[in-house]
């Protein structure tokens, strides 16, 4: 079989299930195609021969007709799921050389359903950042560029890992995370499919935690039914997780092809912000033509707290990873600085080990929760939470299935264009995708067109709690009639 590595994630399966070929055929194309994409860094660590071992068991399993939903599946894992054996850092310098000897429970079932480990992933410093360019392994560069130029682009984050190794053909499909838009936004800048699942549908067992109230694990695949596969393997109740919500997996895969006839689609009148493209006001009006076209009802919904979303999101993550990130202090694990005495000691290898983005959001994130500020910042943002929350309850309360929204309010941008920006700028970047960890809600992008310089363009579906289904449905209708987006090789 030619170019193995260009299969989806469900033509693979069907070729592995065929004996068309071998898991550890696949598995040494995509060993290959990595080592030829290193100038990429997406992969800040792989695992070749776990990788081959992985692949003889999984051709073990197929010769006797037997196997999970994905066995023989070569993946990629974002540096914040930890694996059992297998280095996991968070792509920060506080974690060192951490190999943990447990196994994170989302990883734990793509293994049961019999996935290969490829390596793991680059991403934002603590999955803070926009662009994949906080990493303290470096930035991750986006497969695409702009037409006529050989300007390196960012991949978007913090999944830029996850997103770039699978729209380079480095992986099948990989996991990512979501706090704020980083799985979205990642899958809109490199012409990938992205979903954030409803909070709690992922166990968040053994993933390094940011924001434990916003962050979600999901998939990045090519295709809309890739990531159904993938998630349909993620998913599920896990006791070890107290927001891990016990409902039965639904078929995923097989709500692909459901179509939206029927279906009521909300188009959110605030989220036509002030200097919005007009490439992407028309990608969104074509994405509403094509439900349309598909059988689905186009109506107005207004979402009044959306302008809130940003400030409200940047003063609580913040705050849970100022908790959350208290525990690295050079006592159990990862770097040490030794100092004077333990508060030395603590405070030198705080500094010696955290990023400059990482360092800045521990610091509003203490700020707003000290004595004095907790009332006027955090209380407060957290009231408004609640508001933005009620606004899509009284949406879908209306009979509206579904919301479409712009993913990103713009194309991919240039690697270090925004060094001289200001953090705000940074941030404007999940202005459409906020709400809806805000909101716990899934979410899914899924590529609609390209913009004047030949770059990707996605656009994003929002859904009621644990209706991802509708999701896959509404999204793989915009997938048929936009088609898949392809980054030209020059790696």
């Amino acid at each position: 079989m030619t170019d193995a590595t260009s299969l989806t994630l469900t033509e693979a399966r069907d070729a592995l299930k065929a004996r068309r070929i071998s898991a550890t055929e696949l598995t040494r194309a995509f060993l290959g195609a990595m080592e030829q994409a290193r100038g990429l860094n997406a992969y800040v660590l792989e695992t070749p021969e776990q990788a081959l071992k992985m692949a003889a068991r999984a051709d073990e399993r197929l010769a006797k007709g037997e196997g999970g939903p994905l066995e023989g599946l070569p993946l990629g894992i974002k540096d914040l799921f930890c694996t059992d054996g297998v280095r996991t850092t968070a792509c920060s310098k506080i974690l060192g050389n951490f190999v943990p000897n447990y196994e994170s429970t989302v990883t734990s079932r793509l293994w049961r359903d019999g996935a290969v480990l490829l390596g793991k992933l680059n991403n934002d410093e603590f999955a803070m950042g926009s662009s994949n360019e906080t990493s303290a392994f470096g930035p991750v560069v986006n497969p695409w560029r702009r037409a006529g130029s050989n300007a390196a682009l960012v991949p978007g984050g913090s999944s830029g890992g996850s997103a770039a190794a699978v729209a380079a053909d480095l992986c099948l499909a990989a996991t990512a995370t979501d706090t704020g838009g980083s799985i979205r936004q990642p899958a809109a800048f490199t012409g990938t499919v992205g979903i954030k699942p409803t909070y709690g549908r992922c166990s968040r067992w053994g993933i390094v935690a940011f924001a434990s109230s916003l962050d979600q694990a999901g998939p990045i695949g090519k295709t809309v039914a890739d990531c159904a596969v993938m998630l349909g393997s993620m998913a599920g109740h896990d006791p070890k997780d107290t927001t891990s919500v016990d409902l039965a997996v639904p078929d995923f895969e097989a709500a692909t092809r459901r179509g939206v006839k029927g279906l009521k689609i909300g188009i959110p009148r605030e989220y036509r912000v002030e200097g919005m493209p007009a490439e992407i006001e028309k990608l969104w009006a074509e994405g509403a033509r094509m439900l349309r076209d598909a059988g689905a009802e186009i109506v107005d919904v207004s979402l009044p707290h959306t302008h809130s979303a940003l400030p409200v999101y940047y003063i609580v993550a913040p705050a849970e990873a100022s908790s959350n990130l208290a525990r690295y202090d050079g006592v159990r694990y990862g770097l040490r600085v030794n100092g004077r005495d333990i508060v030395d000691m603590y405070e030198q290898t705080r500094a010696a080990g955290f990023g400059r983005e990482v360092k800045r959001r521990i610091m509003i994130g203490t700020y707003v929760l000290s004595a004095g500020y907790y009332d006027a910042y955090y209380v407060r943002a957290q009231k408004i939470r609640s508001l933005i929350k009620r606004d899509f309850e009284q949406v879908y309360a209306s009979g509206v299935d579904a919301i479409l929204t712009p993913a990103t309010p713009s194309a991919a941008f240039g690697l270090a264009e925004m060094a001289n920006a200001s953090p705000v700028e940074m941030y404007l970047n999940d202005v459409f995708t906020v709400t809806v960890n805000m909101a716990g809600l899934p979410g899914i992008a899924v590529p609609a067109g390209v913009d004047g310089q030949g770059l990707p363009l996605g656009l994003q579906l929002i859904g009621r709690p644990f209706d991802e289904e509708t999701l896959f449905a509404s999204a793989q209708v915009i997938e048929q009639a936009a088609g898949r987006f392809r980054a030209a090789k020059w790696w």
